[in-house]
């Protein structure tokens, strides 16, 4: 469809989708997309409007708030908008973007956790992954396509990984993302090991409490709950499918001794192994 807003250029395209039941329920999903070219003067306010925003600024320069705060935008950046907050957009000499509004079960999860790192503007050395993903979803409706919800869903959380996997680096400040992958697939290689906290943070050059304050940043847990549960999803595996007895089972997952591991066990699964072991 055409644009009908004020200080929109008339060449400028949107579409409007109503996802259904199912990708309600499981996927991620565009609402509306389009390419727009905005004119000098144009100025946009909400209050709230129930979706997420991605809109990448091929050309231009706009000015952004976001529940009072402000940012200068140019182009060949991302902006990432949670509309559901108060939110206002306006320029003084008109810009170029690609844009898609789109929400999904998982979607508020996947903001919070990219703009706690990225903020809600922020640039990449190569925005083609993303940008190549963003014109697949526009060209989808602009091409009259077949919707296949799951390849739509595909190309959102393929955006959202790209964000995640990028490491920015910040005026030069000490960039701690990647410490709980790389304790994380040390632990899960050596968890049935005498593993100490102090020994973890020496790993990636941290002071002790730093290291469980990054870690449990990133993850949620802090590296001796991260431990323990490593701990007890091999023994519930083991409980399952071997015939070890309690005991073997205790020392071959890191637990000192039977005591400590069914008092462990019970606390996360609200059982002891050996009733988890005759559950059908």
């Amino acid at each position: 469809m055409k644009s009908q807003e004020e200080f929109v250029c008339a060449d400028s395209d949107y579409f409007i989708y109503a996802p259904s039941k199912t990708a309600l329920e499981m996927l991620l999903y565009p609402l509306q997309c389009g390419h727009f070219i905005y004119e000098a003067g144009y100025f946009l306010k909400r209050e709230s409007f129930d979706s997420f925003l991605l809109m990448y600024i091929q050309k231009g320069e706009l000015e952004l708030e976001i529940c009072g705060q402000k940012y200068y935008v140019e182009s060949n950046s991302f902006i990432f908008l949670d509309c559901y907050r108060s939110h206002s957009y306006s320029t003084s000499v008109g810009w170029e973007c690609l844009w898609c509004h789109f929400d999904g079960t998982t979607a508020r999860a996947l903001y919070e956790n990219i703009t706690s790192r990225l903020g809600n503007v922020f640039t990449m050395p190569d925005p083609y992954p993303v940008l190549s993903k963003l014109t697949s979803i526009f060209k989808t409706f602009d091409a009259g396509e077949v919707v296949r919800e799951p390849l739509l869903s595909k190309y959102l959380n393929d955006i959202m990984t790209e964000f995640m996997l990028y490491l920015p680096s910040k005026n030069h400040s000490p960039n701690y993302t990647g410490v709980a992958e790389e304790i994380i697939t040390y632990i899960n290689e050596h968890f049935a090991e005498d593993i100490s906290i102090s020994d973890l943070a020496s790993r990636v050059g941290l002071s002790h409490y730093h290291f469980i304050r990054i870690f449990r940043k990133e993850t949620g847990f802090t590296p001796h709950e991260y431990i323990i549960n490593a701990r007890i999803s091999t023994a519930q595996y083991l409980l399952k499918n071997t015939k070890l007895t309690i005991k073997n089972i205790c020392y071959n997952t890191g637990f000192s001794d039977e005591s400590t591991f069914c008092s462990a066990f019970k606390h996360r699964i609200g059982m002891t192994p050996t009733q988890y072991r005759s559950k059908g």
